[in-house]
């Protein structure tokens, strides 16, 4: 039986499941969906209902004689089937958008930084934001700015208004009439070439410049952070506190496993490059993930656009959550971020 096919009487049965699961943690029994969701049919006909959804991989009974719970299969008929995303109020609509109009004057970084931390505010869940792909951009202008004794601060600037900062270190003190000149060559030899572009051919593109063999030495190594982009300050993670307490992660060694996966930020920074790929709301269930720290959960992502650029935002939480308000805050979000970089 295909799943589009499911009678009303299934989809009803299954919907209310898994919004009384997402409400209590607790396995949920036909009575208690009889007694507070009165479909006007008996507990033993919800109970002959919900055998037939086991039957077809869509929930499960995690004990003996206990109620059933939503599988991933579940809730991916429910989210493309049954999901009805809840509006926003206008006090959350005008929080996430005083928050995001605030914080752009800062700059990309602290901008993003503080939308994850209202996502994973607001959601109760955690909140992860990606920024632009370094790669995608095109140079507009390298500034080289002495800050202290032994090291120089380089701005690299990307089309779209997209910026970086370095600190580099050098071993003696450089004068200013060099560091121009070293400007220069940088800003000739590479301006108006995309970030990846220049990664793949710098040691070509600086190889016959006058630079002493000391500057050169600084920008020439094409794994440097200057130009593969800093993980730091790639992918901004806030409210982890929000999900641990969940009774999702009462194994201390999942717990620890996640933990972990937050800390060292690669592989979640692959996921949600990848989520961004794909245009509007995504919804990521469980073992759909390839990350099997995170097969208990559930990401909700979302794409926000400057002029060259497209980065992802989203949440990460346990599958059993409120999916209805949570795609509406994700998307809302994305589009008030989308509309705040194109302001900037």
């Amino acid at each position: 039986m295909a799943f589009e096919n499911l009678s009303e009487r299934e989809r009803q049965v299954l919907e209310h499941l898994i919004e009384h699961y997402i409400q209590t943690a607790d396995p949920v029994g036909s009575r208690v969906i009889a007694n507070k969701y009165r479909m006007g049919i008996s507990p033993a006909t919800i109970r002959n209902t919900m055998q037939d959804l086991e039957e077809l991989g869509l929930i499960q009974q995690p004990h003996t004689s206990a109620g059933r719970i939503p599988t991933d299969s579940g809730y991916r008929v429910f989210v493309d089937m049954l999901l009805q995303p809840e509006p926003l109020t206008k006090a959350e609509q005008d929080r996430i958008k005083n928050i995001i109009k605030q914080r752009r004057v800062k700059g990309l970084n602290a901008l993003l930084s503080q939308t994850s931390k209202i996502l994973g505010e607001i959601t109760n869940q955690l909140g992860v934001t990606m920024a632009p792909k370094f790669d995608e951009g095109v140079l507009t202008r390298i500034d080289l700015i002495p800050v202290a004794e032994g090291h120089i601060l380089m701005i690299v600037s990307v089309k779209g208004g997209l910026a970086r900062s370095i600190l580099l270190e050098v071993e003696s003190e450089i004068e200013v009439k060099a560091l121009r000149q070293v400007e220069q060559v940088l800003n000739e030899r590479l301006a108006g070439l995309s970030m990846g572009k220049i990664r793949a051919t710098l040691s070509d593109r600086l190889a016959d410049t006058n630079l002493t063999p000391k500057l050169l030495k600084l920008f020439i190594d094409s794994d440097s952070e200057i130009w593969s982009g800093g993980q730091a300050e790639l992918i901004h993670i806030t409210g982890a506190d929000n999900i641990i307490s969940q009774p999702e992660f009462a194994d201390r060694e999942k717990l620890r496993e996640f933990i972990k996966l937050l800390e060292e930020k690669k592989e979640l920074q692959k996921l949600f490059e990848a989520q961004g790929s794909a245009e509007g709301i995504i919804i990521t269930i469980g073992r759909e993930n390839p990350l099997a720290e995170i097969q208990n959960c559930s990401l909700v992502t979302s794409t926000y656009k400057t002029e060259n650029f497209s980065g992802t935002i989203g949440i990460i939480g346990p599958t059993r959550m409120p999916y209805s308000k949570l795609v509406s805050i994700v998307e809302y979000t994305a589009r008030s971020l989308t509309e705040a970089l194109s302001e900037m």
